[in-house]
């Protein structure tokens, strides 16, 4: 059946001054994708000022106005409300802290349309669906647990966006690693990231003379030691795609059950041992010090119990 198309009026704020038109149009659609959106210019779906606007890399201009011709895709569909619990850790006017269990997709995506963090906030909160992304401003994997924090105005959103641009959110991980650690208990792992030039759908340590990437930096403190492995406490410099996945395995030491990058099945774990337990910022609009732990999840203290770990927080 013939899909309607949705044409939608649009208005270059003074924010958007400047800027490429397909970022602009991330902001006043944010419910479909960039690479989406630089389809419909392409095709002759936006038009500017009574002409047809062809070129995404065009920058727009504050009062410019137009239409862009819009047609239902899986992922435009996905941004809708769905109730779920969510467990809050702390909640203003301007934003939220939650703690997510593994198993969450923070944000729709292939094979994930619907039950993701996103689809929560819209159900949970009426000032998210007034927001790009509901007001994530930075993500989790699906299978790591911990302390997220969101937006809920978009003056917090830009602000949150920009401190963590500037590291100047401080987040830590716990994660519980394959083989004892040796060597100093306290180690910087300074080792840019890219695409894995041998298998496009993971990350890895990268020589940015020679391949696309970015630096990263985790440093790791050991907190607990076996035989089997070693329970590490992991600080974040660098926000990047599965970083600190991806610096433990270069390191010799792969997450317990991180089947993408080396780790195997152990002490009972069904999912990597990641667990994002300490997040401490300056609160953007209040200047108030926040800091917020999350205690580690039962999977991960009964693994720990397996090694004969002891860990109290």
């Amino acid at each position: 059946m013939e899909v309607e198309s949705e044409r939608r009026a649009l208005l270059i704020a003074e924010t958007l001054h400047g800027q490429r038109l397909d970022r602009a149009l991330v902001e006043l659609v944010p419910e479909f994708s960039r690479s989406y959106l630089q389809q419909l210019i392409e095709a002759g779906a936006v038009t500017l000022n009574g002409r047809p606007a062809l070129k995404p890399a065009a920058k727009v201009k504050a009062g410019d106005a137009g239409l862009i011709e819009l047609r239902p895709t899986q992922q435009s569909q996905a941004f809708k409300p769905e109730p779920m619990e969510l467990e809050v850790v702390f909640e203003d006017a301007f934003l939220r802290v939650i703690n997510k269990p593994a198993g969450l997709v923070v944000h729709p995506a292939p094979g994930n349309w619907s039950g993701t963090l996103l689809n929560g906030l819209l159900a949970r909160d009426v000032q998210a669906q007034m927001l790009p992304r509901a007001g994530i401003v930075h993500r989790l994997d699906k299978d790591t647990s911990g302390l997220m924090v969101v937006a809920r105005s978009r003056a917090a959103m830009d602000a949150l966006v920009a401190m963590i641009a500037a590291r100047d959110v401080s987040r830590q991980y716990l994660a519980l690693a394959h083989k004892a650690w040796t060597g100093p208990v306290n180690r910087s792992l300074d080792a840019s990231i890219g695409r894995d030039p041998r298998n496009r759908l993971r990350m890895a340590v990268v020589d940015l003379a020679l391949h696309a990437g970015k630096t990263a930096r985790t440093d790791v403190a050991l907190l607990e030691n076996c035989d089997q492995g070693c329970l590490v406490r992991c600080t974040l410099h660098t926000g990047r795609t599965h970083q600190i996945r991806v610096h433990m395995a270069a390191a010799g030491h792969p997450l317990v059950a991180d089947a993408v990058y080396g780790g195997a099945a152990a002490a009972g774990m069904a999912r990597q041992a990641l667990h994002a337990t300490q997040l401490a910022f300056v609160h953007p609009m209040t200047a108030e010090a926040l800091r917020f732990y999350a205690p580690l999840p039962q999977d991960m203290r009964r693994a720990l119990a397996d090694w004969g770990l002891g860990y109290n927080g």
